[in-house]
């Protein structure tokens, strides 16, 4: 079966979710190491309900948080892409860059590789004029990856989303705006 992408990176394809990937994400979305900057791993339950808001947000916005693969294999190893935020901070309301994969996916350049792409699209295809990126101040390695591809810190904040879990909810955000990135091609 021909995969329907989106677009693609060099190595990435980037597609709406669909029901068969359950599965596979619920088990990504379970991995405390790969949740260690959140509140909780989600269940599988929680998960669905999670790719039911992200199909909803594709139809309304035509764009999220992509299911995202390796083209080579058609491995989904989670997800890269944009969404809407709005809930209430100086940043916000805004669209937001992100990122989660899998931990056999780690390492090899794909959230860097992946990013690009989607700042790629929120820019020319879009026509976004800047993008944002929220990270918990312990997460460096999300903020390394936010200077890879160009963003600047523009400041710290008690995510509302988070007032439940102190532990997370101070966090940094980052920005990109389209000439600054027009300027890094």
């Amino acid at each position: 079966m021909k995969k329907e992408y989106i677009f693609k990176s060099e190595r990435l394809g980037f597609r709406n979710w669909e029901k068969r990937d359950l599965t596979e994400f619920a088990n990504i979305n379970a991995d405390l190491d790969v949740m260690e900057y959140f509140p909780k791993p989600l269940t599988k339950p929680e998960t669905s309900n999670f790719i039911d808001r992200l199909q909803k947000h594709y139809k309304k916005n035509g764009y999220n948080y992509f299911a995202t693969e390796i083209l080579k294999t058609g491995e989904l190893i989670g997800f890269i892409g944009l969404a809407y935020q709005d809930y209430k901070t100086q940043f916000t309301p805004a669209t937001d860059i992100g990122w989660r994969l899998k931990k056999r996916a780690w390492g090899n350049g794909y959230a860097t590789e992946g990013a690009k792409k989607c700042l790629e699209f929120a820019f020319k295809e879009l026509n976004l004029e800047k993008i944002i990126s929220v990270f918990t101040e312990k997460n460096t390695k999300s903020e390394h990856i936010m200077k890879k591809i160009g963003m600047d810190k523009i400041g710290e904040f008690n995510h509302p989303k988070l007032k439940d879990y102190p532990e997370y909810e101070k966090c940094i955000c980052y920005e990109i705006h389209k000439n600054a990135w027009q300027q890094l091609l």
